[in-house]
């Protein structure tokens, strides 16, 4: 097993080397790197990228607003609980 993981690290850092050895002095001369398909690809992906980030904040801010008022509830209702009668304590474990 330790050779494996041992032998794809090798891999990882071969292939950044060639990346490197490739890509960055193109991009240096001013050649894109990509075909542009490739261009449009990547376009593609952070657009909707940005969309699917705006729909998970809608839909986690609702249920953040959600948690926070029930927190408070609960607070508030332990804070008036605290001096209360101890016997309703004990009806509502059961």
């Amino acid at each position: 097993m330790f050779t494996l993981v041992i032998g794809m690290l090798v891999c990882v850092v071969i292939a950044a080397v060639v990346v490197g050895v490739v890509a960055v002095p193109a991009r240096r001369e001013g050649r894109e790197v990509l075909t542009p398909h490739g261009e449009e690809v990547v376009a593609h992906v952070r657009h909707r990228t940005s969309q699917a980030a705006d729909r998970a904040k809608e839909r986690t801010e609702g249920a953040l607003t959600t948690a926070k008022s029930r927190a408070s509830e609960v607070r508030s209702r332990a804070g008036s609980d605290a001096g209360g009668n101890p016997q309703r304590h004990a009806d509502s474990r059961h």
